[in-house]
């Protein structure tokens, strides 16, 4: 039963983004394809989880710009994820919107950001598929935030998150206050199955 409520789920994230296919992301991500590399080996994140972000985030638009100041390929808020890389990197301040929609700085600091994520905050989750989804969920929504649905604290969220199957994980992932968190990950889900 567990294994064919997995793959229900598996079918309506495909059912629900059917717009989507693989010729036109690899057409639209084409162009970042030597910085999401460069990016992908020197912070050790998977490219395919790199471009399916980008996909998600910005649709391939170096400027683009949300409602939230969120800037360029990997919708970067310079108050929140680059603040931090900042800080992170030793440097003051935070990337300036120009900075922002220059690529390469964006895909850095961006794939920089899913290294923190996965790499410090969520450090100790085993299995690689639950990790690459929390991972998706914090990118949008914090880190704090995605861990609070399970515990408020850190390690015990880490403890359960790693007694889960996968169904029982992304049931939790419906619980989140931000019902954009669950829509997001099925949108990445379904991106990262195409490239």
């Amino acid at each position: 039963m567990g294994c064919n409520n997995y793959l229900n789920i598996k079918k309506n994230i495909i059912n629900n983004y059917s717009f989507l296919n693989k010729k036109s992301i690899e057409k639209t991500i084409h162009d970042w394809n030597f910085l999401i590399k460069n990016a992908s080996k020197k912070y050790n994140i998977e490219e395919k989880l790199i471009k399916s972000i980008i996909y998600a985030e910005s649709s391939g638009n170096p400027y683009a710009k949300s409602k939230s100041n969120a800037i360029g390929l990997m919708q970067i808020k310079p108050s929140a994820a680059g603040l931090e890389i900042y800080r992170l990197n030793g440097k003051k301040g935070q990337p300036s919107v120009q900075e922002l929609y220059n690529p390469k700085i964006n895909i850095n600091i961006g794939t920089s950001y899913i290294n923190l994520i996965q790499k410090k905050n969520l450090l100790g989750i085993k299995n690689k598929e639950i990790m690459r989804y929390a991972t998706i969920v914090s990118y949008v929504n914090g880190t704090s935030a995605f861990l609070k649905i399970f515990s408020k604290n850190r390690n015990k969220a880490i403890k359960i998150i790693n007694s889960m199957t996968i169904e029982t994980f992304f049931k939790y992932v419906k619980k989140h206050p931000s019902i954009q968190a669950s829509q997001y990950l099925e949108k990445v889900i379904r991106i990262y199955n195409l490239i």
